[in-house]
C-alpha cells in the first residue's frame, strides 16, 4: 500500500481524510478517461495564482465535455478550508478535479450532467532548487486534432509519463519533448526557458502544449522573454536553462546530455521575482 502524505479531500459537502476511494468500476472517467484536474500550491502562508488555476480547471472541464459545477469563488473558499487543516508552514499541493460518472448515448462520450467534483489538498514539499538533468525525449507532444491539448486532462499524461520514464532509464531527471514538427515544446512535467547572449527564450505556445499559469506569470515578471521556435540544438548551446511549473515553481537545469551548466542570472532573477510576487512584494 502506498505511503500517502497527509491528505484532505472535499467531496459533496464533506472533508475526507486520506486517499479515500470514491469511484467505481463503471465510472466513465475510470475506463474512458473523462477527467480533468489542476494544481496550485500553498507555501509560506500564500497560494499564488490560486484563482487562475481554479479558473483553468473550469475551462478544462468544458473542453472535455464536462459541466463545471463549482465557481472559482466556491473553489477558493474550499481550498482555503483545506489549507487550514495542515500545520503552519506545510508545503501543499491543491488539486481540484472534475470527472464524468456516466457516459452519454453510446457510452464513449461523457454525460455532462453526471459531472462530479472534488478538491484535494495534500503535503508535497517543494523541491530544492539544486538543479536537474535533461535529455532529448523520444516521445512527441500531440496535436490539437489528436488530443485535447488545451485542457489539463488526465488522458494526456500517459504520454508524458513514458517520455519521463524513458529519460530516467538513461540516467536523466527529465526530458525536452518536441512537438510533431520536431521543435521543443516543453519538458515532460514543466515549461522550459533558456538564455543565450543575454536574451531569454521560451518555446512559443503553438497549441501543442498547455500554456502554463506559472509560465505566463514568469514571462510577465521578467518582461523581456522572447517566445520563439526553438530546436534541441538551441538548448544544447544555451548559456543557461531553467524550468517553471506549479510543482517546483522555478528550477535550474544543471546538465543537458553530457554538458554541465550552472544556475545563471536569469534563473536567479526569475526565481526571486516569483517569490516576491507570491508574497506580494511586487
Amino acid at each position: 500500500m502506498a505511503d500517502w502524505t497527509e491528505t484532505h479531500t472535499f467531496l459533496e459537502g464533506k472533508w475526507l481524510e486520506g486517499n479515500t476511494p470514491f469511484i467505481g468500476v463503471r465510472t466513465h472517467a475510470f475506463w474512458l478517461g473523462s477527467s480533468v484536474f489542476d494544481g496550485a500550491r500553498a507555501f509560506e502562508g500564500v497560494a499564488p495564482d490560486l484563482g487562475k488555476h481554479l479558473a483553468r480547471v473550469n475551462r478544462s472541464a468544458k473542453t472535455m465535455w464536462l459541466k463545471p459545477i463549482k465557481t472559482v469563488e466556491e473553489m477558493t473558499e474550499i481550498a482555503w478550508e483545506g489549507i487550514k487543516k495542515f500545520k503552519p508552514g506545510a508545503e501543499l499541493y491543491i488539486r481540484p478535479m472534475y470527472w464524468a460518472e456516466e457516459g452519454a448515448v453510446g457510452s464513449v462520450p461523457p454525460n455532462p450532467e453526471s459531472t462530479r467534483f472534488c478538491l484535494s489538498v495534500y503535503e508535497a514539499p517543494l523541491p530544492k532548487p539544486t538543479g536537474i538533468s535533461i535529455t532529448r525525449g523520444r516521445f512527441h507532444k500531440p496535436l490539437a486534432m489528436t488530443m485535447p491539448v488545451d485542457a489539463k486532462a488526465g488522458c494526456l499524461y500517459p504520454n508524458n509519463a513514458r517520455a519521463l520514464l524513458e529519460a530516467r532509464s538513461r540516467g536523466f531527471d527529465n526530458c525536452l519533448m518536441p512537438d510533431m514538427l520536431g521543435n521543443v515544446a516543453e519538458l515532460a512535467t514543466a515549461n522550459v526557458f533558456m538564455a543565450k547572449d543575454g536574451v531569454t527564450y521560451t518555446p512559443a505556445a503553438n497549441g501543442s502544449f498547455l500554456n502554463g499559469v506559472t509560465r505566463q506569470r514568469v514571462i510577465g515578471l521578467l518582461g523581456d522573454v522572447s517566445e520563439a521556435t526553438l530546436r534541441f540544438e538551441d538548448f544544447e548551446t544555451a548559456d543557461e536553462i531553467f524550468v517553471v511549473g506549479n510543482y517546483g515553481k522555478v528550477t535550474p537545469v544543471t546538465r543537458i546530455e553530457t554538458r554541465d551548466l550552472q544556475p545563471g542570472p536569469r534563473f536567479r532573477k526569475a526565481r526571486q521575482a516569483y517569490w516576491d510576487f507570491a508574497h506580494s512584494k511586487v
